[in-house]
Order: structure tokens, then C-alpha cells, then sequence
């Protein structure tokens, strides 16, 4: 795993309609909207921020995790108006089995137009050929059927459940189901299957 492709500057990701960037104090309104909407956390083990001071300090704290090599959160940002529309991340940078989780959120009046996953595309394709991680992997609650698509589309599989095997802040003891794409599959998904833009198929081989 290179962690320096990830912690020696923030890399910036880019598709024909979203672009992943860092998240900026004055990008406080649209990550404000985000974390005060109890709708975007109901699946999540986050606790909504209805508090803008609270949400401008979190900003801060994104930047301290980033130094500290701990966690990445890039913004998701619409080409067509640079408005931020949800956030991205990528944590448990597990060297030893080169190993990293990710999650994502949106803006609830972004839910629905193939945002989320044209933004795990781009960071699976990150993690795969920049960085040479092995395996990318992600923990939903089984509720949450819509992330649970937008890792499907992406050809990640579901690997089981784990029964009341995590504490999720606001949650309690929930269980969660495993979702995990190796690099051995993202390649013969590269082969066997043409996307475009919008991540449709076009073409299967």
C-alpha cells in the first residue's frame, strides 16, 4: 500500500460530472445542510450536527485526521455548479493485510441521481491503481438498502453479516452486513463489463 499517494497531498479525483476535493471552511452551508439532516444518518453511526459552529470546528478536524494519517474525507463536488453535495471517506488503513474501508453520505436532494456511485467508482479505481491496495471493503447496516446498491454497481459482493458486532454512536449495538471488492475482481470487472458516465452498462463481454 502507498499511503503516500494518499497523505502527500490531497489527490484530486475527477469524472465528467463530479469532481472528489477537500473540504473547505468556506464549503460550511453545504456541509452544514449535510450533517444537520437526521434523514442522511439514519443508517449511519453518526450523529447529526445541528449546531453550525459545531459542524465549521468538524471541518477543522478533518484536516488534523488527514495529518495524522488516520482517516481521508474528500468533498463531492457537481462539476456543472461546484456545489459540494456530499462528503466521501476512507479509513482503517490496514497495512498489514493492505486493506482500507470506505463510506460515503449526500446532500438529501442529491439522493437518487447516481452520485454516490459514480464516487465510489472513482475512489475504487484511486485505491486499486494508484495506491495498490488489495482489498476495499465496506460496513452497512442491513437497512440501508440504497448504499447497499451503490456497492453492488460497483461489483463489490456481500461477504455476511455480523450479528451485534459493532457499537455505532447514536445506534447502539447494531448489526452489520460486510461488503468487500478485491483488486483480482475489480480487474476481471474491468474486462468483462463496459460503464459509461452514469455507470450503465453499455457493453458486456
Amino acid at each position: 500500500m502507498n499511503l503516500e499517494t494518499v497523505f502527500n497531498g490531497l489527490p484530486i479525483l475527477k469524472s465528467d460530472h463530479i469532481t472528489l476535493n477537500k473540504i473547505e471552511e468556506n464549503n460550511l452551508e453545504e456541509v452544514f445542510e449535510i450533517y444537520n439532516n437526521d434523514r442522511v444518518f439514519e443508517f449511519c453511526g453518526i450523529i447529526p450536527k445541528h449546531n453550525k459552529d459545531t459542524v465549521k470546528k468538524m471541518i477543522g478536524h478533518f484536516e488534523r485526521d488527514y495529518h495524522k494519517k488516520t482517516r481521508v474525507k474528500w468533498g463531492i463536488f457537481h462539476n456543472e455548479n461546484e456545489k459540494l453535495v456530499g462528503i466521501i471517506e476512507a479509513q482503517d488503513f490496514n497495512q498489514k493485510v493492505n486493506m482500507v474501508t470506505i463510506g460515503y453520505f449526500l446532500a438529501e436532494s442529491y439522493w437518487g441521481k447516481g452520485i454516490a456511485t459514480q464516487s465510489v467508482r472513482l475512489l475504487v479505481e484511486f485505491f486499486f491503481k494508484e495506491v495498490n491496495v488489495n482489498r476495499i471493503q465496506a460496513e452497512v447496516m442491513p437497512l440501508n438498502v440504497n448504499s447497499k446498491k451503490v456497492l453492488l454497481k460497483n461489483g463489490f459482493l456481500k461477504e455476511g453479516t455480523l450479528r451485534q458486532a459493532a457499537l455505532w454512536s447514536g445506534k447502539g449495538i447494531v448489526d452489520l452486513e460486510i461488503y468487500g471488492l478485491l483488486k483480482e475482481d475489480y480487474k476481471k470487472l474491468q474486462k468483462s463489463v463496459l460503464f459509461d458516465d452514469d455507470f450503465k452498462v453499455i457493453k458486456a463481454f
